[in-house]
């Protein structure tokens, strides 16, 4: 079926229509890696390089998709990666949430978010939190019992920044707060974009650039730049302090961002129930492998001690399985379901998590796998060279 106006075919037609929707710094900030993107562009090519080892003949009539991550049953092995301020919709996380619920997926949450979690566990009961390192001990187990308060299912402490605004093609211009200032400098790029402007009109709000999940629910928000400051001028923890933290999280507990095997060792160490093989999308230090490049390495030095999920370059259910028969339990999306929130809102959510899940299901297909549990290492044709501390 080819794309019609209410409908995609491809997350590649998906950032398509985000690109013509949104004015111009709101795209630039959806889509840039830092420095040079080489990191961000080898999260891409990396996936390119893996191929596929297909049958014909003997394929399973039907395919089981369904999985278990952090304790949450979900309908195929795709979840929501957490993405701060989603001023590309007024709806934002809602939209999200109730997309990834329809769509039987778990529903990661930023302590960046632009709506407050209560909001979004109200749509979505597989709902777990992100939190950065941000602030004293005492502020970030604060946040992280309101969120379980809230209903959040398990917590993700996101590990993989190091503050570098750099970009080769330019940051873009982000304000503070939506002044009178901030509102004047954007007006030509928003007049290009009525629609855009639109939306936010007919919600009868502007976007929000103020962090709600990061203080208690009676405390004034801090703008997201007076959250990032405080999180620049925190000391990055130790795996004391992670330890210390897990101790106090009465569930199931992810690090995000371990590209390297004896950091995941050090996470199975701390009391982890799950890690992401993840890169910030590009956005941490460039030159850093593809993530996918990282995952055979990070899955043979922990084994079944913990599940180990993959987040960055996902744009095809094809990436899915190649994740999967390399050892990861389950991917993280970012950018593709911005980019169809960007495009059609809460439908466009669903159509992305829709065009993934026909994706998984045509490869397993293809490879003749009746389920995503039965995919390995033999499913798919590796380079030399290709993973980083395994020879697979």
């Amino acid at each position: 079926m080819a794309s019609t106006r209410t409908w995609f075919e491809t997350v590649a037609e998906a950032q398509r229509r985000a690109k013509r929707r949104l004015p111009k710094g709101v795209y630039q900030a959806l889509v840039a890696g830092s420095e040079a993107g080489v990191t961000m562009n080898d999260n891409l090519g990396a996936f390119a390089d893996l191929k596929v080892r297909p049958h014909v003949a003997d394929l399973p009539t039907s395919r089981d998709l369904a999985t278990t991550v952090m304790g949450q049953e979900i309908s195929f092995p795709v979840l929501i990666s957490p993405t701060g301020v989603q001023a590309v919709h007024p709806d934002g996380e809602v939209a999200v949430a109730r997309a990834a619920a329809g769509a039987g997926t778990a529903m990661g949450l930023s302590a960046f978010a632009s709506k407050p979690i209560e909001q979004v566990a109200a749509v979505n009961d597989k709902l777990l939190f992100q939190t950065y390192w941000l602030g004293s001990r005492e502020e970030i187990l604060a946040r992280s019992l309101r969120a379980r308060e809230a209903g959040a299912k398990g917590l993700i402490v996101t590990l993989d920044w190091v503050f570098d605004s750099r970009r080769d093609w330019g940051s873009p211009f982000i304000p503070e707060r939506l002044d009178l200032k901030a509102m004047a400098r954007y007006a030509p790029q928003v007049a290009l974009r009525p629609g855009y402007l639109g939306r936010w009109i007919r919600s009868r709000s502007l976007p929000d650039l103020g962090v709600p999940n990061l203080v208690p629910l009676d405390v004034t928000p801090p703008t997201f730049f007076g959250a990032y400051g405080q999180w620049m001028g925190t000391p990055p923890p130790t795996w004391t302090d992670l330890a210390w933290l897990r101790e106090r999280w009465d569930g199931p507990f992810m690090i995000k961002g371990i590209t390297r095997p004896d950091d995941a060792r050090r996470a199975v160490d701390v009391g982890a129930s799950a890690i992401s093989v993840s890169n910030h999308g590009g956005n941490n230090l460039d030159s850093t492998p593809a993530s996918i490049r990282c995952l055979p390495g990070v899955v043979d030095a922990v084994g079944d001690q913990v599940e180990v999920l993959l987040d960055g370059g996902i744009r095809r259910g094809s990436d899915v399985v190649k994740a999967l028969a390399l050892g990861a339990r389950a991917v993280m999306i970012g950018r593709a379901y911005l980019w169809g929130l960007a495009a059609g809102g809460e439908r466009g959510v669903t159509n992305v998590l829709e065009i993934l899940r026909q994706g998984v299901s045509e490869t397993l297909l293809g490879l003749g796998r009746s389920s995503v549990h039965e995919l390995s290492p033999e499913d798919i044709l590796v380079p030399a060279e290709f993973a980083l501390d395994r020879k697979v």
